[in-house]
C-alpha cells in the first residue's frame, strides 16, 4: 500500500531538523532556499551558483538530503546554477501529502520542481539512491533532460547479491553509533562522512519513508532511453558487480557513456571528488544546448532584486 513518509514522532523530527540545521555548516557557498509546491507535497530546494548554462539539478541517496552534496557543490556551480532537492517521501525539509503510487509519479514529481522553478530543461544527477529517481525521470519524462548521470545505481542494471542484502538488513536491526560507523566503512571506504552529517543520517532512521526501492530495468526499458548517459561505477562497489552492469548498459544502450574506476567503492564520490567531478562536467557541457530560458524564474526574480 503506497504510503506517505514521516517521522516516528515529533521528538524525532525535532531531533533531525537540529541535526540538519548543523549540518548546513558543511555548505561551503552561498545558497538560496526554497519550498516548492508539488503533486506529491512541498519540496525543499536549495539553489547555488549562477550563470546561463543548462542547470544541473541534484538527487541524494537514500539516509541523505540534498545538503550531501557539500563538497563537490562548488565545483558543479562554477558557471551555471545548481539545484540539489530533499527528495519527497524522505527525511529532510520535504514535506509529503500524497503517496507515490507509480514509478511514473517520480517523473511527475520532479517535473513539478522543475516547473515552479520555471526551468525547461535540465542535467540531472543522481547518486546511489537518487540514480534510479533519476533513470525514472529519463524513462517517464525524457523531454525535461537534457543528460543524466548516474553515480553507483545499485539495483538498476543488476541485482546486489543476497549476500549484501542481508547484511544491510543487519546493520539496520542494530542502530546503534558504533554499528553505523561500521556500516559506513563498509560501505563507503576510504571517505569518512563529516561528524554533523553522521549525526544527520542516524537522525533519518527514524523516518518512515513514503519511497520504494529500485529494481533492475528490463532490456526493453534500458533501450528505449533517448537522453545521453553517463553511468559511473566504483571498481569495487558493493550495491552492483560493475563489470556485468556496464558490460549490459554497453550492449543494450551502447551511445550510453561508462566509466568504472579502480579501487574505488560505493563511496566514489567522498573517495575521488577530483576525478568524477571533471568526468561529469565534461559529459554536461558535451550536452549542453544552454539558452536563457533554461535559467529558470526563481533565478531571474533574484538577478532583478
Amino acid at each position: 500500500m503506497p504510503k506517505i513518509g514521516r517521522f516516528k514522532n515529533d521528538a524525532s523530527h525535532e531531533a533531525h531538523d537540529r541535526a540538519y540545521q548543523a549540518m548546513e555548516a558543511l555548505w561551503p557557498i552561498p545558497s538560496t532556499q526554497l519550498d516548492v509546491p508539488t503533486s506529491f507535497g512541498s519540496t525543499h530546494v536549495r539553489r547555488s551558483g549562477s550563470g546561463d548554462k543548462t542547470p544541473i539539478v541534484l538527487l541524494h541517496s537514500v539516509g541523505a538530503n540534498s545538503l550531501q552534496w557539500h563538497f563537490v557543490v562548488e565545483d558543479l556551480s562554477r558557471d551555471r546554477v545548481v539545484y540539489a532537492l530533499d527528495t519527497i517521501g524522505t527525511a529532510g525539509r520535504s514535506v509529503q501529502t500524497a503517496p507515490l503510487t507509480s514509478e511514473s509519479d517520480f517523473a511527475t514529481w520532479i517535473g513539478d520542481v522543475l516547473n515552479e522553478l520555471g526551468l525547461d530543461r535540465v542535467h540531472l544527477v543522481g547518486y546511489s539512491h537518487g540514480a534510479w529517481h533519476a533513470v525514472l525521470m529519463a524513462l517517464h519524462a525524457p523531454e525535461r533532460l537534457e543528460s543524466v548521470t548516474l553515480i553507483e545505481p545499485g539495483g538498476v542494471f543488476d541485482k546486489p547479491s543476497w549476500g549484501v542484502l542481508f547484511k544491510m538488513i543487519r546493520f539496520g536491526m542494530r542502530r546503534t553509533d558504533e554499528n553505523m560507523r561500521k556500516m559506513n566503512e563498509w560501505m563507503t571506504p576510504g571517505y569518512d562522512i563529516p561528524e554533523s552529517q553522521f549525526v544527520c543520517a542516524k537522525e533519518a532512521l527514524n523516518y518512515r519513508p513514503g519511497i520504494g526501492w529500485a529494481r533492475v530495468l528490463k532490456d526493453a526499458e534500458v533501450r528505449s532511453i533517448a537522453v545521453p548517459v553517463l553511468v559511473i561505477y566504483g571498481a569495487e562497489t558493493i550495491v552492483a558487480t560493475p563489470e556485468l552492469a556496464a558490460a549490459r548498459v554497453a550492449e543494450l544502450l551502447p551511445r550510453a557513456e561508462i566509466q568504472v574506476y579502480p579501487g574505488t567503492g560505493h563511496g566514489i564520490l567522498g573517495q575521488i571528488p577530483d576525478r568524477v567531478i571533471p568526468r561529469i562536467l565534461q559529459f554536461i557541457q558535451n550536452n549542453d544546448h544552454s539558452s536563457e530560458s533554461n535559467i529558470g524564474r526563481a533565478d531571474r526574480r533574484n538577478s532583478a532584486s
